[in-house]
């Protein structure tokens, strides 16, 4: 079974070094970059399966990174930060990244994080799945993990495809937000409803062609969401 390849973007060598050992003592292979352009370099050169990348870093800071990796990359990102601010933390997920955690942590708290990330991943390849979806102009290709609008071709991060692909397959059902945290983060997340806010929001921009009246991903108050079948 191939190794995880974790890429670890951070300007603190003492913090790396730490990552490093505790990830390769649980057979990861891990890759390193001090600074943003390096970071971009062996992203597109290696194709890691994990992006910890940390924001507070000198000439291109982790917001910059993510966004223009978001640009053609939809690797996984786990975005590191000393500040805990909700504001910082609701940035990160509305550039792109797929979870966040607040310097100082502890080794197996980011462990778990990152397991979860790396779960969520793999998950796109064993769960079972009719080969096509179709409701208006919303075309899904589950062999091919294509998402359509309108005739246009949208990408999707393994977090957003985990969370439209839940909507679709229990279209028409009420899905509370404790049933989409545990489904698509696990357990430990089940108390992050600014999580699927966020990711609600960015399924809409990608998928609705109107995100403040959406006519797929209904808000139901209090509750959770609904995926409204149009066809």
């Amino acid at each position: 079974m191939r190794r995880p390849q974790i890429l670890i973007v951070d300007d603190d060598p003492v913090l790396i070094r730490f990552l490093r050992a505790n990830l390769e003592a649980r057979d990861c292979e891990v890759l390193t970059a001090i600074g943003g352009a390096e970071a971009l370099n062996l992203v597109e050169r290696e194709l890691p399966d994990l992006i910890i990348l940390d924001i507070m870093m000198p000439e291109m800071d982790g917001f910059e990174i993510c966004q223009r990796l978001r640009e053609w990359s939809q690797i996984p990102i786990l975005m590191l930060s000393a500040r805990g601010e909700i504001k910082d933390k609701a940035r990160c997920l509305n550039l792109g990244a797929d979870d966040y955690i607040t310097k100082p942590f502890g080794i197996s708290e980011l462990l778990a994080r990152v397991r979860a990330v790396l779960r969520r991943t793999e998950a796109l390849s064993t769960t079972v799945t009719p080969p096509f979806f179709t409701s208006g102009d919303l075309e899904i290709n589950f062999v091919q993990r294509r998402v359509i609008v309108a005739g246009n071709e949208v990408r999707l991060t393994p977090t957003e495809y985990n969370l439209l692909q839940e909507f679709v397959l229990n279209a028409d059902k009420v899905l509370t937000h404790t049933y989409l945290l545990n489904k698509i983060w696990g357990p430990d997340y089940i108390q992050e409803k600014a999580y699927l806010r966020v990711f609600v929001g960015r399924l809409r921009n990608k998928i609705e062609s109107d995100r403040v009246n959406p006519s797929y991903i209904l808000t139901v108050s209090g509750v959770g969401y609904q995926f409204k079948d149009t066809a």
